[in-house]
């Protein structure tokens, strides 16, 4: 249901953006097209004054003396004799008033010579190329005319269309990195869901094994011979032992592959702090004989918490705490409050971690690299899991190190 769920919403996104940028791509054509209309007819009423002040205020045309030839070519029909340089001067002028800030060149007929003379290229930037020469065709049937271009007409439109062509090329990109986007995201699916069913075919194939082997260990410890022998009942509580934490392990990657696919279950409770860690305490001194735990907590603080999960929230970093120090552990467990909330602190004397590693420590199969750590067996998974956690319940989680040796883990529970 959530692959059909996240393919439609692809899909929905994919066609959504698709509109956007083929409206966006009319809109801008249709604004060149709009653009365009406009510019030719600022240079229509442009060349319309400047037939007026040639023809001295005496125009008598039965039609418009203007033709557009084609999209960047006027002729201009004019009734008597006009000297070039008044022609340059009109035009200067009018398309200057009427804000036409492009290049053009123009041509004029000279009826003696039966031939069209080239005038000027008038460019609003730079001095009049002496290369550029544009080719200007006669007219049949107009006898004192002239004829203008504007050989950057569309860059000019496109220039005063610059927002259009920027947003439209800002969507193009915005489609690129979302295709981008959503392959990146089926292929992180496809390999988190493959990474996932590995995870669990292995666990389960490992616990039917390791249960048969759990049950024999125990059956041996319960033979005569295995209790009338100190070394073979230490081989025998070895088995055991190890076992167990191995089935430890296999449980937790269980539960973290269960979290990666639809989360954990939590059901919250209220919770009395000092009796609720003293009773973990005592669970983890029976493995730990030189342990030492101060408990600083209030007899009256509770929190509301998942009861199984928190159990292995405190589990997990204490069990930390005794295997990464090379001294007798030394734990101190403290809480206070205060106008934000609860702060619950662990800190050890242990051989503390790297600054540059304190920010990848709860990131899956994540383990500081130290010869310590080379000696402890595990999967880098504890801390994950307790990060994953503190966030279901909306806490917070931070790690620093002690000045005088070992970290501080604390939890922050907003009031």
């Amino acid at each position: 249901m959530e692959i059909k769920k996240l393919n439609i919403i692809i899909t929905l996104g994919f066609v959504a953006i698709i509109g956007i940028l083929i409206a966006q791509l009319l809109w801008t054509r249709q604004a060149y097209n709009i653009e365009d209309k406009k510019f030719n007819q600022t240079v229509n009423i442009a060349l319309l004054e400047v037939v007026e002040k040639l023809s001295g205020g005496k125009t008598s045309f039965n039609e418009s003396p203007v033709q557009n030839i084609s999209n960047d070519y006027y002729v201009v029909n004019i009734n008597n004799e006009f000297h070039p340089a008044v022609l340059e001067h009109y035009l200067r002028t009018e398309f200057t008033r009427l804000q036409i800030n492009t290049d053009y060149v123009y041509a004029l007929y000279n009826c003696h010579s039966d031939q069209m003379m080239y005038g000027k290229y008038i460019s609003t930037h730079q001095e009049s190329p002496n290369t550029k020469m544009i080719k200007f065709p006669k007219h049949a049937n107009l006898v004192y005319y002239f004829s203008i271009r504007f050989p950057d007409k569309a860059t000019y439109l496109i220039s005063s269309l610059r927002f259009w062509y920027i947003l439209t090329f800002a969507l193009i990109i915005i489609l690129l990195v979302y295709v981008y986007s959503i392959y990146t995201i089926i292929q992180q699916k496809k390999f988190s869901e493959l990474q996932r069913d590995f995870i669990n075919n292995m666990t389960h194939e490992f616990k039917t094994p390791l249960s048969s082997i759990l049950l024999a260990s125990e059956a041996l410890t319960k033979q005569e011979l295995i209790k009338e022998n100190p070394k073979l009942q230490t081989y025998t509580s070895i088995i055991t032992d190890q076992g167990y934490k191995l089935n430890n392990h296999i449980e937790k990657i269980l539960n973290i592959a269960k979290n990666d696919a639809s989360g954990l279950s939590l059901k919250p409770q209220k919770i009395v702090l000092l009796p609720f860690i003293l009773e973990i305490v005592d669970t983890i001194k029976q493995k730990n004989e030189n342990l030492s735990i101060q408990i600083e907590i209030e007899n009256n603080t509770s929190i509301i918490a998942d009861e199984f999960h928190f159990t292995n929230i405190v589990y997990n970093i204490l069990d930390n705490s005794i295997k990464y120090c090379e001294t007798t552990p030394n734990i101190i467990i403290s809480s206070f409050k205060d106008s934000k909330g609860l702060y619950l602190k662990f800190k050890d004397n242990g051989m503390g971690i790297p600054p540059k590693n304190i920010p990848h420590i709860f990131d899956k199969f994540y383990r500081v690299n130290t010869k310590k750590s080379d000696e402890v067996n595990g999967f880098g998974l504890g801390l994950f899991y307790v990060k994953k956690i503190v966030q279901q319940h909306n806490w917070k989680i931070s790690v620093e190190n002690n000045t005088d040796g070992g970290i501080t883990i604390t939890l922050f529970l907003p009031s």
